[in-house]
């Protein structure tokens, strides 16, 4: 499966300081395939969240592309996305 980033998406995992959540990030973006607590959001059919602690990974899955739009506490990712 491809994988592509929104820049965005990028520039926020740099901002993040807490080491063990970049290390939990980069693991989650690696294995994202075989990673068991992926969810479908309601009401969007090629939208997913990936639970990291209080962390959300946001992503978009169509034709066999995986593109990983927002990381964000869990208070504030659903303000802005999808």
């Amino acid at each position: 499966m491809n994988v592509t980033f929104k820049n965005s998406f990028l520039k926020t995992i740099e901002k993040i300081r807490n080491a063990d959540l970049k290390e939990a990030i980069a693991r989650t973006i690696e294995n994202f395939e075989s990673v068991d607590n992926i969810k479908k959001l309601k009401g969007y059919p090629e939208y997913f969240r990936i639970k990291i602690d209080k962390y959300r990974i946001c992503l978009k899955i169509t034709n066999g592309e995986a593109f990983f739009v927002d990381v964000d506490h869990r208070k504030d990712i659903y303000k802005h996305f999808p």
